[in-house]
């Protein structure tokens, strides 16, 4: 079974049922991460699903540093998923000491529910809590058999898209705005016509997974589709997962900022007696060493000075919007949008 296949696996059953077995696993996980630190510290990381080979190199080159500089050994764990859903899983008790998720309304719902992040989290750390950034390209298949070029080409009747859930996935979120804010812009800043826009995308959508990793999955294993919108990590990791002779990445001339941000789960890490790690580990997200890990692997460092050539040409500079300029603040965006009831309700045509 491949990486992305065996990844995406986790995300077939049921919101509950994974809850339920996120909460019996890592409870235990908590009993092994309570008291002050030593030297077995461990931390519990709850990411997003496209970050599982990133902090596998990110969580190392910590954890050596770390071991370096005080002599004690840490181990960070990480627990991957739709954003949305991971989000929920920390809301629902999961004793995540840093969140690192794939939309700043997933760690906004943690710190309003749980009371356990600052509500000014966003100032906690460097560029909004920001140690890098991404955008939104297209995978699709080899030659480009259908010539998709530009967000427009997106909703031609004879293009099927496959995005995941924007009510469970970042990316699925990020793909929703990155549709509309193209067509907001395109069409004098009309609201009716980018809905519009975004209603037509979706009814060429055959299904909606879960997660950005179940998404590549239902692509590039199972064949469905023409084209993903997809982050450019998990683009180019279809391409060295699956054959670069078997897709291509089309970058669109415009495209959405993709802001992925970062937290301490303070309530958390106090309880576990982890905070001074736990803070170390986020400070460790804007050294020149994380930094150039995030531009391997096809992430937007912040840092572009720390990060290999050779990673950079292969992020283009392309004009990228903010949906904050078009919608608001994140309350409003994720309200308007993907609440019960909101845009994404009234205008998908696949029942969710």
């Amino acid at each position: 079974m491949s990486r992305l296949a065996s990844a995406a696996q986790g995300s077939r059953g049921s919101r509950a049922s994974r809850t339920l077995l996120g909460l019996a696993c890592f409870l235990a996980l908590a009993a092994a991460a309570t008291g002050p630190a030593s030297a077995d510290t461990a931390i519990l990381n709850v990411s997003y699903d496209p970050t599982r080979e990133l902090y596998k190199d990110i969580n190392a080159a910590f954890s050596q540093e770390w071991k370096e500089k005080t002599g004690e050994a840490v181990t960070v764990r990480a627990s991957h998923g739709g954003s949305g859903a991971q989000a929920r899983t920390v809301i629902d008790g999961i004793p995540a000491d840093v969140v690192t998720l794939g939309i700043p309304s997933d760690i906004d719902a943690i710190a309003r529910l749980t009371k356990k992040i600052d509500a000014n989290w966003r100032s906690k750390l460097p560029n909004d809590s920001l140690p890098y950034t991404s955008t939104v390209v297209f995978l699709v298949r080899k030659g480009n058999p259908k010539g998709i070029k530009d967000w427009d080409d997106l909703v031609r009747s004879d293009v099927k898209v496959i995005t995941p859930n924007p009510k469970t996935s970042a990316g699925g979120r990020w793909n929703f705005l990155g549709a509309w804010g193209y067509a907001y812009e395109k069409e004098g800043r009309s609201a009716g016509k980018a809905n519009d826009f975004v209603a037509r995308l979706y009814r060429q959508v055959p299904v909606l997974d879960t997660g950005a990793r179940g998404s590549t999955v239902s692509f590039a294993q199972r064949g469905l589709g023409d084209v993903l919108p997809a982050w450019e990590n998990e683009a180019f990791l279809a391409l060295d997962e699956f054959g670069k002779d078997k897709f291509d990445v089309v970058v669109p001339p415009v495209s959405i900022y993709a802001e992925p941000p970062v937290a301490l789960v303070d309530g958390n890490a106090d309880k576990n007696g982890t905070r001074k790690v736990s803070e170390a580990f986020l400070q460790f997200l804007y050294s020149d060493k994380a930094q150039a890990i995030f531009a391997k692997h096809h992430y937007r460092p912040i840092k572009r000075e720390a990060a290999s050539p050779q990673d950079l040409a292969l992020l283009p500079n392309i004009k990228l919007f903010k949906i904050e300029d078009l919608q608001g603040n994140w309350d409003k965006i994720q309200s308007a949008n993907f609440d019960n009831g909101g845009l994404f309700d009234q205008l998908s045509k696949a029942g969710h």
